[in-house]
């Protein structure tokens, strides 16, 4: 028989960033169902969250920060920790995206990219390992890369730039950390519905080629991909340490 309570997430507090919507709301309610408390990072109101994590009996707590501020990570973490007491687990999902030819892509929109999905994500990490290792405690880091961590993709250079440097990012953190009580994985999503599908799902003929692709044959949604998350954050998952788990219908075996 199966322990579940290797799977659950009962008396963990665990923050998620890019907690408004999208995948980072699914993955919010995803631990609510483990019995996690939730710590939602986000730019934006998150009440909508809040509503669906509370309707499942559990207990969020919305901090505000830009993530694309250099200062901000590190300082919004101790924050966090001060306030609310030790935090267990750390799901980097906050991310943006820009579209436009290689040729014409502009230094902005690079740096803005690469600021939210990489370096955030960094010195995030670096911020709550540092918290974990003073208290001698344990810690379970998630980082959200994606199936363009190991592809090219059409016309988002610093997106795909950003995604391959979150997966490298995930495996040299897990050689440093796993011997100290830290695992660090990654979740690769494949095409999702959420805020930045939204033009290619508008698009007629890039929804058809992309759905055409999928074995699965529909987009993704946001709890498939924060059913990985609790796997990962969970006690189920403990040998494992620079790993990187698809959840994307089956796109990278096509």
């Amino acid at each position: 028989m199966t322990d579940l309570s290797t799977f659950s997430l009962a008396g963990k507090r665990i923050v998620v960033t890019g907690a408004n919507t999208g995948i980072g709301q699914g993955t919010c309610v995803a631990i609510a169902k483990a019995g996690g408390a939730v710590i939602g990072v986000g730019r934006s109101s998150m009440d909508e969250t809040e509503s669906l994590v509370k309707a499942e009996g559990g207990t969020f707590v919305s901090v505000a920060c830009d993530l694309g501020d250099h200062a901000a990570p590190s300082t919004m973490l101790e924050g966090v920790w001060e306030a609310a007491g030790q935090v267990d687990g750390l799901v980097n999902n906050a991310g943006i995206i820009r579209r436009a030819d290689a040729v014409d892509f502009t230094e902005i929109d690079w740096d803005d990219v690469m600021d939210v999905n990489l370096k955030s994500l960094f010195f995030l990490c670096q911020a709550f390992a540092r918290k974990v290792l003073a208290a001698g405690k344990q810690g379970r880091i998630v980082n959200i890369a994606s199936v363009l961590s190991f592809q090219g993709g059409i016309r988002v250079p610093s997106y795909t730039a950003s995604k391959h440097g979150a997966l490298g990012i995930t495996r040299a953190l897990a050689c440093e950390w796993a011997a100290k009580g830290i695992n660090v994985n990654a979740i690769a999503p494949g095409y999702v519905v959420s805020n930045n599908t939204e033009a290619l799902r508008n698009d007629p003929d890039r929804s058809a080629s992309i759905l055409g692709r999928i074995p699965a044959a529909r987009w993704g949604k946001p709890e498939d991909i924060g059913g990985a998350a609790v796997f990962l954050l969970a006690p189920a998952s403990a040998y494992m340490h620079g790993a990187v788990v698809p959840v994307d219908g089956g796109w990278l075996a096509r």
